[in-house]
């Protein structure tokens, strides 16, 4: 809770501002702590919008990254927690993290641990978060917990702006080349069909197609977008559903040169955060039920969630992998390797690195590859408007010369 606070120094000065603690008492504690005398405190007024307002309700990858480096930087400088959070208050410039590390305050103040405050933020602090934040305090390693997890969300967020990255390119062009298609049909094709149909005559299976589709257009043109409104909206639904997640899932696996590259980030993904809960000390069972939820694919969720199953009945990890053909033979391998001689999370580490670099040398690829699709696409699109509309009239030109 926040409290607003009107307070008197040694030097008799007045001072104000806000002050985050779980209750009154605990904010009149913390203000006489600081040698003020207090001269008024009420509970700040929230503002009623930020409850709903949907924006903003995220923390900038970047914000989190530097929140754990500099939260690891005092708490090995020996700094209490609540003062080393009451120190990144005055760093952090995201309204929204800020709002989290005022509630993180009020909690440890009010006795919980600093996991268990950031569990009840999950969707900042994520489950492996939490479980090596939780490890750390048991440990006595928070610091170095942090930092760990610091270099990891670094190197989750480098893979994620790669593919991004790649993506930009054509999704732009794409979206470009929709808008002009729509522009043509709607405002340059109409003009241009008008005078093939003053022609007469035979006309091209192309031509009348095209003037066919243009006469709809100019009509319907409303008709066509209300119609893929509803197909994305209905896909979207559809996604949401469990069949539907599940063969969306599949789908993403399945497609020729993209389903290569999704199955290296989720296996990436996989032996990214395994090899953090192993190293943070997580029991392998709840490090693997963990890892299922955040591969954010089903069919590989299935998977690890089968492995867990094995494993209680008293099999390896690489027992349980190698039935499935998701996991190719270097990973069950690597994984048995990792097993037999201790060091599973190395192992992983090394294969999460491997998979990494395999999905920037896919992602490179593909990005080349792209550009001449792109100009084919375009070559066609060209080639039939040509065919269609213009050579028609050309030759029309010519007779009528």
């Amino acid at each position: 809770m926040k409290f607003n606070y009107k307070a008197r120094d040694k030097a008799g000065n007045v001072q104000s501002g806000v002050v985050v603690a779980y209750d009154e008492s605990k904010a009149e504690r913390l203000l006489i702590e600081n040698g003020l005398m207090i001269v008024a405190l009420e509970q700040a007024q929230e503002d009623p919008f930020s409850k709903f307002n949907p924006f903003g309700k995220s923390v900038n990858n970047k914000d989190l990254v530097l929140f754990s480096r500099q939260l690891s930087t005092l708490i090995s400088a020996r700094v209490p927690i609540i003062q080393s959070l009451r120190i990144l208050q005055d760093q952090i410039t995201g309204k929204y993290l800020l709002m989290i590390i005022g509630d993180l305050i009020a909690s440890v103040e009010n006795g919980d641990s600093l996991s268990n405050a950031m569990a009840k933020h999950n969707n900042v602090f994520g489950n492996v978060y939490v479980s090596l934040v939780k490890s750390g305090e048991v440990s006595g390693s928070l610091d170095k917990s942090l930092v760990y997890l610091a270099d990891q969300l670094e190197k989750d967020y480098e893979l994620k702006a790669k593919v991004k990255s790649a993506m930009t390119y054509p999704a732009f062009v794409l979206s470009a080349l929709l808008i002009v298609g729509i522009l043509m049909f709607k405002f340059v094709l109409p003009n241009l069909t008008a005078v093939l149909e003053e022609q007469g005559g035979n006309l091209p299976p192309i031509s009348v197609g095209l003037i066919a589709f243009t006469k709809f257009f100019g009509k319907f043109w409303w008709v066509l977008i209300v119609a893929l409104a509803s197909l994305a909206l209905g896909l979207r639904y559809y996604v949401t559903t469990t069949t539907g997640r599940y063969h969306w899932d599949r789908l993403k696996i399945s497609v020729p040169i993209i389903g290569d590259i999704f199955k290296k980030i989720y296996l990436a993904r996989f032996s990214r955060n395994l090899s953090t809960l192993v190293m943070g000390g997580i029991p392998i069972i709840k490090a693997l039920e963990i890892v299922s939820e955040i591969i954010n694919n089903v069919i590989y969720r299935d998977i690890v969630m089968d492995t867990v199953s094995k494993i209680s009945a008293g099999k390896s990890i690489s027992e349980g992998l190698s039935s499935h053909p998701e996991f190719p033979s270097i990973v069950t391998q690597m994984v048995k390797v990792g097993e037999q001689t201790a060091q599973l999370d190395d192992i992983l580490s090394k294969l999460a690195s491997f998979y990494e670099k395999e999905v920037d040398n896919k992602v490179a690829t593909l990005t080349t590859l792209l550009e001449p699709i792109i100009m084919i696409v375009l070559g066609i699109g060209v080639g039939v408007l040509v065919a269609g509309i213009l050579m028609p009239i050309y030759n029309l030109a010519s007779t009528g010369g």
